[in-house]
């Protein structure tokens, strides 16, 4: 099941990558569901999890505002439109999956985030995803002690 979750995260990342870079380009013709079965059926044999893919992908779609709200304060001297867009979409992905995702422990998140910025990003976007990522989680992991604090 996880090389068929890695597996599952590319064919969004990879439908992800297309919607953002045919909407920027204008295309009027762009549809959703037609790229996402295309990419889903390229890899038919290898994907059981079609519903964790579709998932992924809606998911990032609608709260892409969100997450972009979470993560630019993280890195602030990256706006996110100035994010290569690979990486932003990779943070995207982890983030919801972070945010969102049920039963994948989130230190598998940032693994897996990082292997897709290893294996599609540039040279340091590895480093640079598991930096704003591992950020989230400690800040995640610290906000129950500051409110217990407080209410202290």
């Amino acid at each position: 099941m996880a090389s068929n979750r890695h597996l599952g995260r590319i064919i969004a990342l990879q439908t992800l990558y297309e919607e953002e870079f045919r909407r920027d380009a204008g295309d009027a013709e762009f549809s959703l569901e037609e790229v996402l079965a295309r990419n889903i059926a390229r890899y038919a044999e290898m994907v059981d999890d079609i519903d964790f893919i579709r998932e992924l992908v809606r998911g990032v779609l609608d709260k892409a505002p969100e997450l972009d709200a979470v993560l630019q304060p993280i890195a602030p001297e990256w706006p996110i439109d100035q994010i290569a867009r690979m990486d932003r979409l990779v943070l995207r992905i982890g983030l919801y999956e972070l945010l969102h995702g049920k039963d994948v422990p989130p230190k598998v998140v940032i693994n897996e985030a990082v292997e897709l910025a290893k294996a599609f990003g540039g040279e340091n976007s590895s480093k640079f995803i598991n930096g704003v990522l591992g950020t989230v989680l400690r800040n995640q992991t610290d906000a129950p002690k500051e409110e217990k604090a407080e209410a202290a």
